[in-house]
């Protein structure tokens, strides 16, 4: 199963995916790491990517998933996913997909990106937010919860316990 947890930067992807993926043993990546270094330093200069930059990364990450599901791997991807178009290239749609939904208030996910070190800065978020286009098919959990307390939903929720 791959379980994919997705929102704007500053959600909580990685922070979450990684106690989903402690509590259930399964693996864990960030599909930031995928990102070309070009994507890295237009996002670094405060420049949204376009689809078009996106898209080699999303065929990486296409590849990772096809291999997770045909190895029957268990693997918990923190990926932004942001649009439907990107999650239809990522396969979301498939058995053995979970798609997992990290919504919150933007002030609280600015507050977020301003506490930490990332490449990602704040000022993107107002285009993330723009950009966005929630699922209609995912578990759904408001950021303004724990970690600890979205990781034992995400556990609950996907019978993994």
């Amino acid at each position: 199963m791959v379980i994919l947890v997705m929102g704007v930067s500053g959600a909580g992807k990685s922070t979450v995916g990684r106690v989903v993926a402690e509590r259930t043993g399964a693996r864990f990546h960030d599909a930031d790491d995928d990102h070309p270094p070009a994507n890295v330093a237009k996002m670094e200069r405060g420049v949204p990517l376009t689809d078009d930059d996106r898209a080699a990364w999303v065929r990486v990450l296409r590849t990772r998933i096809d291999a997770w599901l045909r190895d029957d791997a268990t693997v918990v991807l923190a990926c932004s996913a942001l649009t439907g178009a990107v999650r239809e290239g990522l396969g979301t749609d498939r058995e053995g997909v979970r798609v997992v939904y990290l919504r919150g208030s933007a002030d609280v996910i600015r507050a977020r990106m301003d506490a930490r070190d990332h490449f990602m800065p704040p000022a993107l978020l107002d285009s993330q937010l723009a950009t966005l286009e929630p699922p209609s098919d995912a578990l759904e959990l408001d950021v303004s919860r724990s970690p600890d307390e979205l990781a034992a939903a995400v556990v609950d929720a996907l019978g993994l316990g």
